[in-house]
């Protein structure tokens, strides 16, 4: 009598009735996944007034009923769109292989690794663009912002102080400007490609052009890191003595 209970639990376990919930959480997760992909799209395309609720859940090919479910509101998706985009550029940084005994090299890999980010992802330097003509109002929101800006500055830290202590970089360069310095120069010459190209004449995405600009950063960033070289001994003041003219004679 009492085997057939224990076989009957046994059965119980292993049914598929016993992993509907994982099942329904994977489904969930898929979900809010497609939507926050679709979101990424859509507030790329349109920007943040333009890219509609309504836009974002038939990319996304759900309703708009679960965007609130899953963000709470079209603000709350969009934070988490520009926290996706940054935890998606911290994660491809996560992977290089960078040898900190080797700062030199190891620094002209983040360089083209940030340079060729803003190239590879058009979407990252958009969703940027938008906040900020916003003035960042939206990401001051963000609980998770500073979290993925300290890792970049992590690396790059690093890189510099093993740089300062064999000699090979200035040891007045701080982690943060050197962090804005390559930001600065791969991200403004992919937000103004557009502009830039029409006013200069030229195609700057061109695939000699960027190489050359890319070329062009690393040769700037690694020249402002450079230790200075010695100043030159100033050339002592005259006194006023030497200076004076020679008494007549009588």
């Amino acid at each position: 009598m009492s085997a057939t209970p224990r076989k009957t639990r046994t059965a119980a376990k292993s049914s598929p009735l016993a992993r509907r919930p994982g099942v329904r959480e994977q489904a969930a997760q898929t979900t809010r996944d497609n939507i926050l992909k679709a979101a990424i799209k859509v507030f790329a395309r349109y920007g943040y007034d333009g890219g509609s609720l309504e836009k974002i859940s038939k990319a996304a090919k759900s309703f708009d009923r679960m965007i609130y479910y899953y963000f709470g509101s079209k603000e709350g998706l969009y934070i988490e769109v520009i926290e996706e985009i940054y935890r998606r550029m911290n994660e491809a940084e996560a992977k290089l292989d960078l040898d900190p005994d080797q700062p030199v090299d190891a620094l002209q890999a983040v360089i083209r690794f940030v340079v060729g980010y803003y190239r590879r992802n058009p979407e990252f330097v958009t969703l940027l663009n938008t906040e900020n003509l916003h003035k960042g109002k939206h990401i001051v929101k963000s609980v998770r912002a500073r979290e993925y800006s300290s890792p970049a500055i992590e690396v790059i830290r690093q890189l510099l102080a093993s740089g300062q202590a064999q000699g090979l970089f200035r040891p007045d360069m701080a982690a943060r400007d050197l962090y804005l310095l390559i930001a600065a120069n791969g991200y403004f010459y992919m937000s103004n490609r557009h502009t830039l190209s029409a006013f200069l004449g030229e195609d700057l995405e061109a695939p000699e052009a960027l190489a050359h600009w890319e070329e062009f950063v690393i040769d700037t960033v690694l020249r402002a890191v450079a230790p200075h070289p010695p100043l030159a001994a100033p050339t002592p003041a005259r006194s006023r003595a030497s200076t004076r003219p020679p008494a007549a004679s009588a």
